[in-house]
């Protein structure tokens, strides 16, 4: 029986798990209006626990399944690919994990890998995840796997092969930017967070993390499969050590098997009506808003108010431009305030209204060749449009078709919307299609 000692006990964490749990109930008492979405491919930080513990532990809770795949960079060694282990059990403060050999036997076959155990004698990428993982887990294994100069199409090909089987989940082991400032950092992780969670992987930099052919891999998993990244948490090291000119970024993110929108309507619809209430009566002067981390992705909404069944206000995003947070502050204030066609809301008409909200997908450009094309590819009662030509733009949700359940009516009272005549049409004119979860 070979055994995996400890490297990093006590530097990265501490070496007494009556410790590591203090932390743990710390972590607990920090995470608000979460889930009980079980997921079974997480992205997780692993730097020292007094820098991303929090973002570890909080994606580790949701993460599922029995075999636990962690892909990991190898900071130590130079490794070509990925590396495997023969070590037969992995030492933590809580106790020993099991390493599934037949696994790993199975991956060196399939993939081409190699063993190298030297690449994981003093790595601490996979080491610092154990700890949490067996804190809340009981029956599990791990195939811990070390990736190198690896093309993200293994790592895609791994997780595609093995997510077949319900019993098997994922880790990705990564921390973000390191060592620039916070301005930069935080500008780069933002745009690396935005890229995971719109399956985006094509321009992915290496810089932007230390295990980017693992991310890549996941994120081109996520997007084969309609499937969406969930944000967890984001933050730097700056927080703890308050130097500002050397930060290293982590994230942290579960796989959703559906649209982002759906997971937000499913769990947090409350919230976000809680929320845009809460801007109508302070006109928008909301601030420091405790929300999950989700709301902070770039999202676009619609935002109605009606009043005794009539409409009362809709303003709202077409496309998604800013944090999802501040689209729903800023188009329900507007829509109660700023709507041209109605008197700003009274005070006293704030208890009277209902709030419906919609949250709109990336648009997608319809290809038509002319009008009777377009039409018989628009989809009734599913399909919101956006249409735009001679400089002029206009948008119906797909709640309109109950107003305009026919294509053509539908179609024509949109060009009107936009300033144009029924009968318009040109060589230049652009159609584009989106969906809406509805709340």
């Amino acid at each position: 029986m070979k055994i995996k000692n400890m490297a990093v006990s006590g530097m990265f964490y501490p070496s007494d798990k009556n410790e590591i749990v203090k932390l743990i109930n710390e972590y607990e008492l920090n995470i608000k209006n979460d889930t009980s979405y079980i997921s079974r491919l997480v992205i997780a930080p692993h730097a020292g626990y007094k820098y991303s513990g929090f973002g570890a532990y909080y994606a580790l809770k949701h993460l599922g399944g029995k075999n636990i795949f962690i892909f990991a960079p190898a900071h130590k060694v130079y490794v070509e690919g990925i590396a495997l282990c023969s070590y037969n059990y992995f030492e933590t403060p809580f106790g020993k994990v099991q390493v599934n050999i037949e696994i790993i036997q199975e991956i060196a076959d399939k993939f081409y890998a190699n063993y190298c155990d030297e690449a994981f004698e003093t790595e601490h990428a996979i080491e610092v995840q154990l700890p949490f993982l067996k804190y809340l887990k009981d029956d599990f294994n791990i195939i811990p796997i070390l990736v190198g100069n690896c093309d993200p199409r293994v790592i895609y090909e791994i997780i595609s092969y093995y997510y077949e089987n319900s019993n098997n989940s994922f880790v990705i082991s990564t921390d973000l930017t390191h060592f620039l400032t916070d301005e930069k950092a935080k500008k780069i992780d933002n745009i690396t967070a935005q890229m995971i969670e719109s399956n985006k992987s094509e321009n992915f930099n290496r810089e932007q993390a230390c295990n980017a052919s693992a991310i890549c891999g996941a994120v081109e998993f996520s997007k084969s499969k309609n499937f969406s990244f969930i944000r967890l948490d984001m933050r730097n090291s700056c927080l703890v050590t308050n130097d500002k000119n050397n930060v290293v970024g982590y994230g942290s993110w579960m796989l959703y098997e559906g649209e982002k929108n759906n997971f937000i309507k499913k769990y947090y619809s409350s919230l976000a009506k809680e929320i845009c209430l809460n801007s109508i009566k302070a006109r928008g002067n909301l601030s420091n808003i405790h929300c999950p981390a989700v709301f902070n992705e770039i999202g676009a909404s619609f935002v109605t108010l009606e009043k005794n069944d009539n409409l009362r206000g809709c303003i709202g995003s077409i496309v998604a431009y800013r944090e999802l947070i501040d689209d729903l502050i800023t188009n329900a204030c507007m829509s109660a305030y700023k709507d041209p066609r109605f008197q700003p809301l009274k005070e006293s008409e704030i208890g009277e209204i209902e709030i419906k909200i919609s949250l709109l997908s990336e648009p997608v450009e319809i290809d038509f060749t002319d009008e009777e094309d377009l039409l018989e590819k628009i989809v009734q009662n599913k399909d919101g449009i956006i249409i735009s030509d001679l400089g002029k733009r206009a948008v119906y949700l797909p709640s309109v078709w109950e107003q305009l359940p026919d294509k053509r009516i539908f179609l024509y009272s949109l060009k009107q919307k936009a300033g144009l005549s029924p009968e318009h049409f040109s060589n230049s004119f652009k159609a584009y299609r989106f969906y809406t979860e509805y709340i």
